[in-house]
């Protein structure tokens, strides 16, 4: 499990064809999620777009909240959360975009947030349905 999370961090499901295309390296972070050795979301989407692929944002944000400072542990437990929570939307990517440590009535918490990304080949978002189909695709060749 990596130890660094930190705005800027992509996570990507593990789809190693996908991953070689765009010439990055990943280190398994959580389930069939990687997290991708880059600087950061603007460095690989260049490169994504480099190899004809398109990096989609999406607007919805996700958080988790925990109680406590900032922690790399806490951080990683606040992602599995957020993994948790976009996991059916089939989106095959992930970023971090914020991570504030906060106090109320003298009790510090951390917020952790983040946007789902999707790598595709096409100009236009693929539905849900033609996702969740890549998905299982892209599962089922990995074996």
């Amino acid at each position: 499990m990596p130890s660094t999370v930190h705005v800027g961090t992509i996570l990507m499901r593990d789809w190693p064809l996908k991953l070689q295309l765009v010439g990055v390296r990943s280190e398994p972070c959580s389930g069939n999620w990687s997290m991708v050795e880059t600087p950061d979301g603007s460095a690989l989407e260049r490169k994504i777009h480099a190899a004809g692929w398109n990096f989609f944002f999406m607007a919805a944000e996700v958080k988790a909240t925990f109680l406590g400072g900032v922690g790399p542990k806490k951080i990683l437990s606040a992602l599995k959360q957020i993994l948790q929570k976009v996991n059916g939307r089939n989106f095959n990517s992930l970023e971090v975009t914020e991570v504030v440590a906060r106090h109320f009535l003298g009790v510090p918490y951390t917020v952790v947030s983040a946007h789902s990304r999707h790598i595709q080949q096409g100009c236009y978002l693929d539905s849900a349905r033609e996702r969740r189909t890549s998905q299982r695709d892209a599962e089922w060749a990995k074996g």
